[in-house]
């Protein structure tokens, strides 16, 4: 029997965590381009750099207005907040709000133009006697972000510097948005996201590791890695009409500890989505309970726990120096393999997995089954690529 070993309680992370099946502790990911790479800390955020100049002042650079913003690769719209942003409409945060008055390359876009019919459904109307054309997106946990969408210099870092780019200028805010964070970097596919924004120059390419704890590195990259194909585990990306801003793979078969779970291929033929910003994996119901009767096999010399949430999973750990799992391999199409580090096995002392509604539904795979890997995504080429210890 293959198994690995960590040690009790590693990489707790806040119950709010689980309640909304998002990640939303502080840890940043530092963006980085063409080909390199920069440290980061655990999570699943990127630093971002708005960089206005002086609104009047000659158009000289002044220093850019550093934002912490959350990595997501399932929509299209990136947003900071901007003044005004009053209380309780916005949500407090850690960085310099973003304060479009003072930057001379700050545009508003018009409504009626090119760039605001573009919007389609993240379109939110004209405000009131100005014109500008205005924004509002929802996400399918209820949270919502609205304002007006604009254009301003975007630095990442810095040598790399992407004029008029455009994002969402938001005003306000419902639901729990991270205090340490500004808004969201969109990685999705449609036109507005940063990847669709610098596919001119990064040829639709972008990749990201996540550590399995803050004293480990991590990176955001956007362009062709310098890593050699050979070391990814490659299989084809699709999208599906649905949702089109996702990117989806299709798992195989899920291995644990050497042997392949019993489970109809049928049961993923949907598909599953790739998701920067969820942090636990569902899979379909049936596939879900095959892999939770396995583990619960393997893991009898523990204590079990009450469930957490939607964990149904978990153990009492407590005076454990040591916890010996079974190995868990997710294989998806063209046989690419890839082992659970330790970390992503479990979360919060729990199976770090949970089902989802519906063996028609398409699954997701969470950030946390996919720490220490590099996820590369070549939306160009229609593959998706995983690398191991990669941070």
């Amino acid at each position: 029997m293959r198994r690995r070993t960590l040690p009790p309680a590693a990489g707790d992370l806040p119950e709010s965590d689980c309640k909304s099946g998002q990640s939303e502790h502080a840890p940043t990911i530092q963006p980085n381009v063409g080909q390199d790479s920069s440290p980061t800390s655990e999570g699943s955020e990127a630093v971002s750099v708005i960089e206005p100049t002086a609104g009047g002042g000659g158009g000289q650079p002044v220093p850019g207005v550093k934002q912490t913003m959350v990595l997501d690769t399932a929509s299209d719209v990136a947003w900071v907040q901007c003044a005004p942003c009053p209380m309780p409409q916005c949500h407090p945060q850690t960085d310099t709000i973003y304060d479009p008055s003072q930057s001379s390359t700050y545009a508003p876009f018009a409504c009626g133009s090119p760039v605001c019919r573009q919007l389609g459904p993240y379109g939110n109307g004209c405000a009131a006697g100005s014109r500008q054309c205005q924004y509002r997106v929802l996400y399918p946990d209820g949270r919502s972000t609205m304002g007006t969408y604009i254009s301003d210099v975007l630095r990442l870092n810095p040598t790399s510097v992407i004029g008029g780019f455009q994002f969402g200028c938001s005003h306000a805010v419902q639901g729990h948005f991270p205090n340490d964070t500004a808004g969201i970097m969109a990685l999705g596919r449609g036109a507005q996201s940063l990847a669709s924004q610098t596919r001119l120059t990064y040829g639709g390419v972008f990749s990201y590791c996540l550590p399995r704890t803050a004293s480990y590195s991590g990176f955001f990259v956007l362009g062709v890695p310098r890593v050699a194909a050979a070391r990814y585990a490659l299989t084809p990306m699709f999208a599906i009409p649905q949702a089109p801003m996702l990117y989806l793979v299709r798992l195989r078969a899920i291995v644990v500890a050497g042997q392949v779970l019993a489970v109809p291929p049928a049961v993923f033929a949907p598909g599953s989505v790739v998701d920067s910003r969820s942090v636990i994996t569902r899979l379909p119901p049936t596939a879900y309970a095959a892999l939770r009767a396995a583990f619960r096999a393997r893991m009898g010399m523990y204590r079990a726990a009450p469930p957490k949430q939607q964990l149904d999973t978990c153990y009492d750990l407590s005076g454990v120096r040591r916890v010996t799992l079974p190995t868990i391999t997710l294989v998806f199409d063209h046989s690419a393999a890839v082992e659970l580090d330790p970390s992503g096995i479990l979360y919060n002392d729990c199976l770090a997995f949970a089902p989802g509604t519906d063996d028609r539904a398409w699954g997701v795979i969470g950030n946390v089954q996919l720490q220490t890997y590099e996820v590369l995504y070549n939306v160009a080429g229609g593959a998706m690529g995983f690398r191991r210890a990669a941070c």
